[in-house]
């Protein structure tokens, strides 16, 4: 560990968000000319969602990163079809993406059992091969990892996003006062009295350029494009990662943020979004606080007073903004609340906009079957 300008730079640690792998369907059996008996097809390789699986663990398990469905039975007097190879399943995590070594994506897992055919086996011997059989499929493939959560916390470094997440969850996230603590994505849960479950992934820092990116800024945007809500999460206070970069208010702060989103990914930007006003135990917090308010209610009558290079195309709409202190636990209740209010809204719309299309394709199915009657 070394540090430096305020700031820790760390090993990306044990976690696992991209893994390369081997796979090979099954070889078919051979046919039997004699009797036009067929060979048996090779087996093929699926991937398989499951909970509890995370990357490291697969590789842990395989060191090899290998996999090589069974070859299919030839064909016989005793058999004239012979049998199909064995299948190879391979267990990965939810939130996985498979893509070839092009980049081009096979296919997504996202719920528990979902299946990924990833490498069909070879076809057996027949007539139409002069009884020869065919190897199976051969690929490189990457298995990309996205975190599924309700809510992705989005921040700079040191914005007290790992305290926040150990505040409203039974999470226990590495939590010190210096930049970058948070090395890997963090997953906790909030837990309400109704035992309703709501998950928040803590992501590391951003810094400036993370949309280019610099520091682990790829590794870590991907993140949120699995989340169904942000958070974002600023110091009242303003932010500066090293002596040798500029300070920013909060409002710039949120402006970079915003800014490095869309560039990454402009879609994000249409995400529900609330915002955690953090460190408000802080001296001068409510005069700061104030200010805040003020610029976010107008944004555009300020916008010409900062550099070019963090104002956004566009500023993203709070449902609801919070301020809190991890310090003192002061919001901390609210914030839960607010997210809580917020999914549920989100819920709701989604489920009424469900029962407007299921009726309206029941309309248009009742008139198709009136105009054919």
């Amino acid at each position: 560990m070394v540090r430096g300008g305020g700031a820790v730079l760390r090993k990306y640690g044990s976690f696992i968000d991209d893994l390369r792998l081997y796979v090979r369907g099954g070889t078919g059996g051979m046919g039997y000319p004699r009797l036009g008996g067929e060979g048996g097809r090779g087996g093929d390789v699926w991937f398989v969602a499951q909970e509890r699986t995370t990357l490291k663990s697969v590789k842990d398990r395989y060191p090899q990163k290998r996999f090589v469905a069974g070859a299919g039975a030839n064909s016989s007097v005793r058999a004239l079809k012979g049998e199909k190879g064995k299948d190879c399943e391979v267990h990965v995590p939810l939130g996985i993406s498979v893509l070839c070594e092009d980049g081009k994506q096979i296919g997504e897992l996202n719920t528990a059992g979902e299946k990924c055919l990833v490498a069909r086996g070879g076809l057996g011997g027949s007539l139409a091969t002069n009884f020869l059989p065919c190897k199976g499929q051969r690929r490189i493939v990457h298995l990309d990892l996205k975190l599924i959560a309700d809510i992705g916390l989005v921040g700079f470094p040191n914005a007290g996003k790992s305290s926040l997440l150990s505040k409203v969850s039974h999470a226990k996230p590495q939590i010190a006062d210096y930049a970058f603590t948070t090395i890997k994505p963090e997953l906790g849960k909030i837990m309400y009295a109704d035992y309703k479950q709501i998950s928040v992934a803590d992501l590391p820092g951003l810094i400036e350029g993370a949309h280019a990116n610099k520091g682990m800024g790829h590794k870590f945007l991907k993140h949120i494009e699995r989340t169904k809500q942000l958070l974002l999460v600023v110091d009242i206070s303003g932010f500066q990662l090293s002596v040798k970069t500029r300070f920013r208010t909060a409002f710039e702060t949120i402006l970079l943020l915003t800014k490095e989103l869309e560039l990454y990914k402009e879609e994000l930007l249409a995400k529900p979004a609330l915002l955690a006003i953090n460190k408000m135990d802080l001296p001068s917090s409510k005069d700061n606080l104030n200010e805040l308010m003020k610029q976010l209610q107008n944004p555009q009558d300020f916008l010409h007073l900062l550099r070019e290079e963090v104002v956004p195309e566009s500023t993203i709409k709070f449902k609801d903004i919070i301020p809190v202190s991890t310090y003192t636990g002061e919001g901390i209740e609210e914030l839960k609340t607010c997210i809580r209010k917020s999914l549920d809204e989100e819920a709701e719309k989604e489920n009424k906009d469900y029962r407007k299309k299921k009726l309206l394709l029941l309309r248009t199915s009742d008139k198709k079957q009136m105009s054919t009657a």
